[in-house]
């Protein structure tokens, strides 16, 4: 990747509200952690715990927060700013226009768009896309190759679909909304009755709505309902493969990470987060800012503010004690069979029923 600033484009981008050093490389054409940076390299120090690599680090340029007290080396420079991770986020925010430019307005000659679809202005459409008959697609949209848009699905404004995105029919998004690559919204919710012995489909006649800003990982998947929505509120980001059951509901601005999945019609509420591989069974509400730990298994609802660990998942400080206690379980062992010879007690072997 080509990536290159100079050290005023990078100083007007980031305003640092004090420089130290000079003569640094004329260009920055990398970016790097401190302890893996080189001459020509942008780095940061984004926290206290690496703060003694900054004296140690090769960067020509470091962002830095404004209480750090050393010195440059003779051809670094020291960039001060309140925030240096967000500050870096920017500089990325300005490399990744560079790597990834906006496709001029455009319509691929492959693309097949049903001449009941109606298209907003700007757009770019590009090869293999479908478009089905009732679609509906807003301005400034861009649908890169393999795209499918169902029948009467309704796209906001400046959305933004990687390769092979699909939002099937009757299904909507808001505004600003982003698909990653193979990401499908409006698969059949997973409903079956056994009748006679065999499962037998539930229709799923629901559809999904996305709210604005959220953004849906790769390979992530959000089932229509059975009936209704599945809604996912406005700004909730989701990682790469996640999946979100027929009928669940989302807060504003929740954080699913990766691998993590919710059953039928659980509900989350405003700015809950999960970890990567937590599992959420059906039917639950977990309540605003509720932060479910990696590979938790959430059996019950969740109450506002909690912070849950383990599987089942039990409360932090509950967790804490049990890990606590699980690493004595062998001394104790030893001390109980020690008792037990001390008293002559015979170990009983196992029963099996």
């Amino acid at each position: 990747m080509d990536i290159s600033f100079s050290l005023d484009e990078l100083t007007a981008l980031v305003a640092p509200s004090r420089i130290a050093g000079a003569g640094a490389a004329a260009a920055i054409t990398g970016l790097a952690s401190l302890a893996e940076a080189r001459p020509g390299d942008l780095s940061f120090l984004g926290n206290p715990k690496y703060t003694p690599e900054v004296a140690t680090t090769a960067a020509s340029v470091v962002l830095l927060p404004p209480d750090y007290t050393g010195a440059p080396r003779p051809g670094q420079v020291f960039l001060f700013v309140a925030d240096p991770s967000r500050m870096l986020a920017a500089v990325c925010a300005r490399i990744e226009e560079r790597l990834w430019p906006r496709p001029a307005p455009g319509i691929h000659p492959t693309a097949l768009i049903d001449p009941a679809a109606k298209l907003g202005a700007n757009l770019y459409i590009g090869p293999y896309c479908i478009i089905e008959a009732g679609a509906v697609i807003g301005d400034n949209t861009i649908l890169e190759a393999y795209c499918h848009i169902g029948r009467d699905a309704r796209i906001g404004h400046d959305n933004w679909f990687k390769p092979r995105a699909t939002v099937s029919d009757y299904c909507v998004t808001g505004d600003r909304v982003k698909l990653f690559v193979g990401a499908v919204v409006g698969g059949d919710g997973f409903g079956f009755e056994t009748v006679d012995g065999a499962h037998r489909k539930i229709p799923q006649i629901g559809n999904v709505v996305l709210e604005d800003d959220v953004e849906v990982g790769a390979n992530s998947t959000i089932d229509r309902a059975r009936f209704a929505v599945t809604r996912i509120g406005a700004g909730t980001k989701i990682d790469n493969l996640v999946q979100i059951g027929h009928n669940c509901q989302t807060g504003r601005h929740c954080i699913l990470v990766s691998q993590s999945g919710m059953a039928g019609s659980t509900i989350l509420e405003d700015y809950v987060m999960l970890g990567g591989q937590a599992g959420l069974a059906g039917h639950l509400r977990i309540g605003r800012g509720a932060r479910i730990a990696a590979q938790c298994g959430v059996l019950s609802d969740i109450p506002a503010g909690a912070i849950m660990f383990d599987s089942p998942a039990l409360p932090l400080i509950t967790a804490k004690k049990i890990a606590v206690l699980r690493k004595r379980l062998p001394d104790l062992f030893k001390r109980v069979k020690s008792i037990e010879k001390h008293l002559g007690i015979e170990e009983t072997p196992p029963t099996h029923s």
